[in-house]
């Protein structure tokens, strides 16, 4: 039975935290000069580095139009939109290579780095997509359009990288696949097909496409994870550090973006496996000396490669905040409520910081912010924290709608 007390208080502090969250940004974030937003920035909110991620481009373009889809339009939300939209636009495409992004820029948009991996086109693509849901502009979707197909084609190797950047490792040695490229173009096709209903088909064909090589390639039961990387046929590489890498909080994620494709599809039989996607990786993940979800974990049980694998990130959390709630929404299993529960109060603790706004981006295993402390960086920006919040408050207000409702019979 839901305690109804305890579940509006954790909400109120949803609703609070996301206020927080989306006013620091605009408040210490955004570039009234060049256009974009800057998220290097201390717990204060000062700026430490002007150098720009293309990734928070797209993603912050993407926040504050999401924002206007969910809450209603507002000048200001719509304003850091456009002005990350319009910075990537003049500064962040890289027009000889095929219209591949850069990954970082300077503080006017001159290019500092390209990278192979194709997110800054997958951020791109959801914020122009959103930002047409809001305001009908037809080029911010045909925009939208032209990256996703463009990832499309270099995932699948349709295309030649028009960078000349080649795979991380000698193909001829060893070649492999990524979780990560499938699990984030079922996210933009996701968006896509809420903001883009004219090309729904496509979408739902694509969407499929990447459920189905999630669980051919990547999700290991007998292993009790979803590795990172596998080979080309899906076959562990558990002879290396890499093919043996279970980063938990990318599970979760995952599990979550195939939770609403259940929805969609209305699949109780792909529910069963997201479910177990989730499960597999916070029982893995959860450090239970600390608390908190660990970084990276080996499948095996052996040593880590990568020096941070035992830090608690702020972003894991937020997907376990989004993924529980979302479960318990669609079965009503209590224990995804408690998973809830226990992260929300670990981020309560430890991420959150009342005095001076927006989660920490970074501590320690025990749980203390990594010093000195910062709320932004190249990679954490007004995208993670603000998401969860979103989706979470909207999560918890149709569940309190509909237990009013049946109180009420």
């Amino acid at each position: 039975m839901l305690e109804l007390s305890k579940f509006r208080a954790v909400h109120a502090w949803i609703q609070d935290e996301l206020k927080g969250s989306a006013d620091f940004w605009l408040k210490y974030g955004l570039d009234r000069e060049h256009g974009g937003v800057y998220t290097c920035l201390d717990r204060e909110g000062k700026i430490f580095s002007t150098d720009k991620s293309v990734w928070m481009q797209g993603r912050c373009g993407w926040t504050y139009a999401f924002l206007c889809t969910t809450y209603g339009e507002r000048p200001e939300w719509l304003e850091a939109s456009r002005s990350c939209l319009d910075f990537m636009e003049e500064h962040c495409i890289n027009r000889e290579a095929g219209d591949r992004m850069y990954f970082t820029v300077t503080a006017e948009g001159k290019p500092l780095r390209q990278r192979r991996y194709c997110f800054s086109e997958g951020f791109y693509a959801l914020a122009n997509a959103e930002y047409y849901h809001v305001t009908g502009e037809r080029v911010r979707l045909e925009r939208a359009r032209r990256a996703y197909e463009l990832i499309y084609r270099l995932n699948h190797g349709l295309i030649k990288d028009p960078t000349g950047l080649g795979p991380k490792t000698i193909p001829e040695t060893r070649s492999g696949r990524a979780l990560g490229d499938t699990m984030i173009y079922l996210n933009i096709t996701s968006v896509m097909r809420r903001c883009d209903p004219e090309r729904r088909t496509l979408y739902d064909i694509r969407a499929r496409e990447c459920v189905d090589t999630i669980f051919r390639y990547h999700h290991k039961p007998e292993l009790r994870c979803t590795l990172e990387t596998v080979s080309p046929d899906g076959t562990p590489q558990l002879e290396n550090t890499a093919g043996r890498v279970v980063n938990p909080g990318h599970d979760i994620e995952c599990s979550w973006f195939l939770m609403e494709e259940t929805a969609y599809e209305k699949n109780d039989a792909l529910r069963a496996d997201a479910m177990r996607v989730f499960d597999y990786a916070i029982e893995a993940g959860w450090d239970k000396e600390y608390g908190g979800l660990l970084y990276f974990i080996d499948c095996l049980g052996r040593p880590p490669e990568a020096y941070e694998h035992d830090m608690k990130l702020w972003w894991p959390h937020n997907e376990i905040l989004i993924a529980s709630m979302m479960i318990y929404r669609d079965t009503g299993e209590e224990k995804y409520l408690d998973w809830f529960y226990q992260t929300a109060d670990y981020c309560r603790e430890h991420f959150a910081d009342p005095e001076c706004g927006e989660w920490y981006g970074y501590l320690r295993r025990d749980g203390i912010p990594t010093q000195p402390a910062c709320k932004g960086s190249t990679f954490k920006g007004p995208f993670h924290v603000p998401r969860s919040l979103i989706l979470v408050d909207r999560m918890m207000t149709e569940i309190e709608a509909r237990a009013a409702s049946q109180e009420g019979k």
